[in-house]
């Protein structure tokens, strides 16, 4: 098979192959008048100083007091007797230790672990997004007002 050079209609002066030369062509065609380059409108000269801020630096205000709590708001809760007398933590926790008893292999999808895991962890972090709320809230003033 031979390489040829042949050009596209529409296409003017560029070739099709990618051996012909390592240097930047224009591609013009009729549909475009000018050679258009692409640009960060976030890079723009005066656009803000080149740096869009939608949130605060520090959007998360990430505290330890909320972990802390949040944890040990839903371990209380989550530890309580409520299902056949066991409680939700001891049968996730159980059910990690049934799924290490065959280690390389993982857990089944029918397994009661995918359950307790998903009830456990959806828990934990409702728990801990509405500690956020309340505890960032109160410290803000936010439901005084």
């Amino acid at each position: 098979m031979a390489t040829t050079m042949s050009s596209v209609v529409g296409l003017a002066n560029s070739s099709l192959s990618g051996f012909s030369s390592a240097k930047k062509s224009s591609l013009s065609s009729d549909f475009v008048r000018s050679p258009v380059t692409a640009r960060n409108p976030l890079r723009v000269a005066k656009a803000s100083g080149g740096r869009v801020t939608c949130f605060q630096r520090d959007w998360l205000r990430r505290d330890l007091n909320v972990i802390g709590f949040g944890l040990i708001g839903w371990l209380a809760p989550s530890s309580v007797p409520a299902i056949n007398g066991k409680s939700l933590t001891g049968l996730f926790f159980e059910s990690i230790g049934t799924e290490l008893a065959h280690f390389p292999t993982g857990p089944a999808l029918t397994s009661q672990f995918w359950l307790w895991m998903v009830c456990w962890h959806l828990g934990l972090f409702l728990c801990l997004t509405f500690g956020q709320i309340g505890f960032k809230g109160r410290t803000e003033d936010y439901f005084s007002k």
